[in-house]
């Protein structure tokens, strides 16, 4: 159970870091634009997102080779560890910044070799 907390903490703490210096989209709509367009590194889904977007963002994402985490939380602690008073259903991050939550679509290739 403690490592289960470590980890939550460690999600929000990189995604916090993403908010102040990476580039990032809220939201379903901008995501799948961002998946279309194939500028989107990870994709993160809360838990109580509905399972057809869940599912389109899941098949856009294996299309556009871009990795996905299903964040713990649900839309409510979603958005407040993004910072945010509202509620976040999905977030496209495609641009870590001085985080190290996602790696470059170049090193991610260079690791599965």
């Amino acid at each position: 159970m403690a490592s289960k907390k470590k980890q939550i903490e460690s999600i929000n703490s990189r995604l916090a870091l993403v908010m102040k210096s990476g580039k990032y989209v809220l939201g379903y709509k901008q995501t799948m634009k961002t998946l279309r367009n194939g500028k989107a590194w990870l994709v993160i889904i809360s838990k109580n997102c509905p399972v057809l977007k869940r599912s389109q963002l899941e098949y856009y994402a294996m299309l556009s080779n871009t990795g996905v985490h299903h964040y713990n939380g649900n839309n409510i602690e979603l958005g407040t560890a993004c910072g945010k008073y509202f509620r976040v259903s999905c977030i496209s991050i495609t641009d870590a910044g001085d985080s190290d939550i996602a790696l470059p679509k170049e090193n991610a290739e260079e690791k599965k070799e």
